[in-house]
């Protein structure tokens, strides 16, 4: 049985109101923030006068319930280029992320979530952009930090 489902963050005001929060759990290199809420809703564009002429007849249903209990999990994931030079990096480190965070989905409460990358990997230790043991240091200590974000 698939777990639940997780959608993305896409919206700068989301992002800024996680990152707002206290960190949930931390390690050498990521910190986990969380909010349990549903995110805003995302500004329509050219919602002006032109859309505010227009008359549809029926006012569209909102699809989150009103109480603002989040109905899914949305994750976001923040990896400053000066802490991963490398678009591989970045990219590994995001889609470990987000593997870690389907595996784990289930324990963690529901809201948005953000991992942002805190500290860079030592380049010393792991020289390739992209290689076994930078993926697996990674997959270690993401799996240790959302199992304690978890409880």
């Amino acid at each position: 049985m698939p777990g639940p489902a997780i959608r993305r963050l896409v919206h700068k005001v989301d992002f800024e109101r996680v990152l707002a929060t206290p960190t949930r759990s931390r390690s050498a290199h990521f910190a986990v923030h969380h909010v349990s809420s549903a995110p805003q809703a995302a500004p329509k564009r050219g919602a002006g006068t032109a859309l505010a002429e227009l008359s549809t007849g029926e006012a569209s249903k909102p699809s989150e319930p009103v109480d603002d209990f989040p109905a899914a999990h949305w994750l976001g994931s923040v990896i400053p280029k000066r802490h991963a030079r490398r678009s591989v990096t970045r990219s590994l480190l995001k889609r470990q992320i987000r593997s870690a965070m389907a595996r784990h989905a289930a324990a963690l409460p529901r809201g948005l979530w953000l991992v942002r990358l805190r500290a860079p990997f030592a380049p010393a230790v792991f020289p390739s952009a992209a290689s076994a043991a930078l993926r697996r240091a990674a997959h270690d200590e993401l799996e240790q930090l959302l199992a304690r974000a978890a409880r």
